[in-house]
């Protein structure tokens, strides 16, 4: 059964959820401060929390996988760290995309 509120609360998820990504990958793009650290880290974990509550388990579990290693970026600056960020945003903004397109198919 379908529930058309629960429906249009998802997709306004995943609209959010898209710019929260668009600002980590502006966050990667710009000088490494505490501050977009901090950022980063706090809109990967509302991403974590948001995604679960809507049954997106897959961004829920990205956006942990995210969070875990921006958090890693505060005791190391290798590049493997920031290759594996770079990785997990993009599969999360796969996974947000491929979302989106399947609610916009259930209408």
């Amino acid at each position: 059964m379908v529930d058309p509120e629960l429906d249009a609360l998802k997709k306004e998820f995943l609209a959010e959820a898209r710019d929260k990504v668009r600002e980590i990958e502006t966050q990667l793009d710009s000088e490494r401060s505490p501050g977009n650290l901090e950022r980063m880290t706090y809109l990967a974990h509302q991403l974590k929390g948001s995604g679960g509550s809507y049954g997106f388990e897959r961004i829920s579990t990205d956006a942990a996988e995210l969070e875990k290693a921006i958090e890693g970026l505060t005791n190391d600056d290798g590049s493997r760290l920031e290759a594996k960020i770079q990785q997990h945003v993009v599969n999360l903004r796969s996974e947000i995309d491929k979302r989106s397109r399947e609610m916009s198919a259930l209408n």
